[in-house]
């Protein structure tokens, strides 16, 4: 057995452990692959997700796979096309993204600047207009994000069911959100938003749909589902459960996805390290987040490829920087985490516009160097 396929195996048993989960019902929680593929995440993985292995100095992200989210270039999307001759609106960005070498894109909603070409694309014949944009310029939609009901009547699943029928026009594969299921620490809280994902999980599948949530390093700090409880009735220690990981064992593998930003899960290793125990104590927990993913890789389908560069004197330990340009260690990330190839990687940078400095064409330029990078990861 090699080394990245035992540290594989271990990664799985100790997150059914730390769950309270049997093999069976570990096996539950994952995308419903054969117990060898799930916890062995090396070739058998890769084949499961129709890609051949390759050795250890393959490409790590294929060129299919390499992607943009459109909120990194967001400065270039809404800008007065009249005001510059930079890439302006989204037909502009589209081409520029295309040339650089990009195949996907994941939207951040609907908006450009009402002087750009197609005006008000935010409704169903926008979607039209720029699933024609995509298409002339070879690139494939992958994702939203886009807003979530957060409570269920008839009124919002309306609005969900048209949300899906727009990602059917754009040729989506995922419908998602950039923000956690819910922003509680406690245990009822996050059941309740199981319960609701769950349901429009099953219905966004209703419509050849995959729903994803995305992660910030918040989603990965302890849950609170210990006593003693507080005047209101509430936990107030851990049993050292993380709130996604405990998200992840109680929603359908079927229907409920997730979108990992790699940058604030590596923020969440830094900042979320210890707990309260239900005895009192403090337990010191380091997050792993490739041994989460490996434990149930087909759950995560996209990432959010951003990068950091060491800093403890911020409060997140890293300071966002261009693809291939920071600290966190991509080419072992992705050699761990199995199925390899199979993954959307879609580079992501909050800062692009303002990095190193604020300038017009700083997104654009950030996101070819970050290409660029992202085509060169080996493993």
């Amino acid at each position: 057995m090699d080394e990245l396929t035992h540290r594989a195996q271990e990664d799985a048993r100790a997150l059914g452990g730390r769950l309270g989960l049997n093999r069976r019902q570990l096996l539950a929680a994952t995308t419903g692959m054969a117990a060898a593929a799930v916890l062995g995440l090396g070739g058998a993985g890769a084949a499961h997700a129709g890609v051949k292995p390759t050795g250890p100095n393959g490409v790590l992200v294929p060129p299919p796979r390499r992607g943009i989210i459109l909120y990194t270039v967001r400065d270039a999307i809404s800008r007065d096309p009249a005001t510059t001759d930079l890439p302006s609106g989204f037909r502009r960005v589209f081409e520029a993204l295309s040339g650089m070498g990009y195949q996907q894109v994941e939207f951040a909603g609907f908006g450009q600047h009402a002087n750009a070409e197609g005006g008000n694309v935010n409704n169903v014949a926008g979607a039209h207009l720029l699933r024609t944009w995509l298409d002339d310029n070879g690139l494939r939609a992958q994702g939203n994000h886009g807003s979530i009901p957060s409570t269920l009547t008839d009124a919002t699943l309306a609005a969900f069911d048209q949300a899906c029928e727009v990602a059917n026009i754009l040729g989506l594969d995922h419908i998602g959100t950039g923000s956690d299921p819910t922003g509680s620490a406690y245990v009822a809280d996050w059941q309740a938003a199981a319960d609701r994902w769950n349901l429009l999980g099953e219905r966004a599948a209703s419509h050849g749909l995959k729903l994803y949530t995305h992660n910030h390093d918040v989603a990965y700090s302890f849950l609170l589902d210990s006593g003693p409880l507080d005047s209101q009735g509430r936990p107030t220690r851990s049993s050292g459960i993380r709130r996604l990981e405990w998200f992840l064992a109680h929603t359908d593998p079927a229907y409920v996805y997730l979108e990992l930003d790699i940058y604030w899960a590596h923020v969440a290793q830094y900042k979320h390290r210890t707990y309260t125990a239900p005895d009192g104590s403090q337990v010191t927990s380091i997050f792993d987040p490739a041994a989460v993913v490996a434990a149930q890789t087909q759950r995560f389908p996209l990432f959010h490829a951003k990068d950091g560069r060491i800093n403890t004197a911020s409060a997140n330990g890293y300071d966002m920087v261009p693809f291939g340009t920071g600290d966190i260690d991509y080419a072992t990330f992705y050699r761990r985490i199995g199925a390899k190839g199979h993954h959307h990687s879609m580079y992501e940078q909050d800062n692009a516009g303002s990095y190193p400095a604020p300038s017009a064409s700083a997104s654009l330029d950030n996101a070819a160097v970050s290409y660029d990078n992202l085509a060169a990861l080996r493993g």
